[in-house]
């Protein structure tokens, strides 16, 4: 009987270890990853993407710095000790809220690339998914909900 509450012990500890708080481990050049995203420019024409760079160009340094703003967000979550999946899902509530003011004079291309650059500081942190937030930013719903 011992045995069997030790084992379920363990059992229940790897558990809550493993799935219980969500935590993200921080690569090691995450916070030189951000200074090269925050420094780099944005909104410009990519092919790869098939991007064709902003068109109102009056919006571009307005775009960039609330781009940059959510990199900070970004960065300063990572600086916790133990940062959770949610304190980036917060993060990156906050950094599309700050989109409201100017939402109607983002075009779709636009708003697709924002998007791309929210997935590119997900992607320096390994975070999987934004919950959904993305999809509502872009659509106004979440395409994958039931």
């Amino acid at each position: 009987m011992k045995q069997i509450k030790k084992i379920f012990s363990v059992f229940t500890i790897l558990l809550f270890t493993a799935c219980g708080q969500g935590q993200i481990k921080i690569p090691n050049d995450a916070m030189d990853k951000f200074e090269k995203f925050k420094n780099k420019e944005k909104f410009v024409k990519e092919e790869k993407l098939h991007y064709p760079g902003i068109g109102n160009e009056k919006l571009k340094p307005i775009l960039t710095k609330k781009i940059n703003l959510v990199a900070e967000y970004f960065e300063k979550v990572s600086q916790l000790k133990n940062a959770t999946g949610k304190d980036y899902q917060d993060a990156i509530k906050k950094g599309l809220q700050s989109f409201s003011d100017i939402y109607l004079d983002i075009d779709t291309e636009n708003r697709e690339r924002i998007c791309g650059y929210f997935e590119e500081l997900m992607d320096i942190v390994g975070l999987e998914s934004s919950d959904g937030q993305l999809n509502n930013f872009m659509y106004g719903f979440d395409p994958t909900e039931k």
